[in-house]
């Protein structure tokens, strides 16, 4: 039961969920423009998307990845334009989402799926199974790093939500909403230019 849960794993996969990347500028910036409740299915996705990344790295089809060029290129290329993609809609927003006609939170497949492209989210779950192994069967293993990651990333998102949410007080002008919302795009093309390195 101690590798299973072992702290050390915890402790990694926390600090490397909870620093700013995709996931957490995104995370931030729905709970800022439509508030705790509505981000929740965007929420709900991205601890869904990581903890089966996560899952399927601990089963060894990580390695697969790595060990393809012509895949890890795919999904490097498909990440950026996705993540260049919220970037720009971020830059044209005008801040609060009820001056824009359909303006929503991300959905739950949407941001589940783009946890498959997430290289950030990849990366941790590449040195997690290298570096945290706990030795057990591949389908155990797998189950084991899904569970970790998926209840870590839950406590991290709720983070990065409430703190958008709370934003929101700071957020009153539309040019403060404009600035906030064109530092986030600003955030995001740089994640995607890492992408990259």
């Amino acid at each position: 039961m101690g590798a299973i849960l072992d702290p050390l794993l915890l402790a990694f996969v926390f600090v490397g969920l909870f620093t700013p990347g995709p996931n957490v500028i995104m995370l931030t910036a729905s709970g800022a423009r439509f508030g705790f409740r509505a981000s929740l299915p965007h929420l709900g996705g991205v601890v869904l998307g990581v903890g089966i990344t996560a899952g399927v790295t601990g089963l060894g089809i990580g390695a697969l990845v790595l060990a393809s060029p012509v895949l890890h290129t795919i999904l490097t290329l498909a990440a950026a334009a996705f993540i260049l993609h919220m970037a720009w809609s971020y830059w044209r927003a005008a801040g609060r989402p009820a001056a824009q006609a359909g303006a929503r939170p991300m959905r739950l497949w949407a941001a589940a799926a783009f946890q498959w492209i997430n290289p950030k989210v990849w990366a941790v779950a590449f040195a997690a199974a290298a570096g945290y192994g706990a030795g057990l069967p591949p389908v155990a293993e797998g189950l084991r790093l899904g569970l970790v990651f998926s209840a870590t990333n839950l406590v991290v998102c709720l983070f990065w939500v409430a703190a958008g949410t709370l934003l929101t007080a700071l957020l009153s002008a539309p040019r403060a909403w404009r600035l906030f919302l064109r530092a986030m795009a600003v955030l995001l093309a740089l994640s995607a230019i890492l992408v990259f390195v």
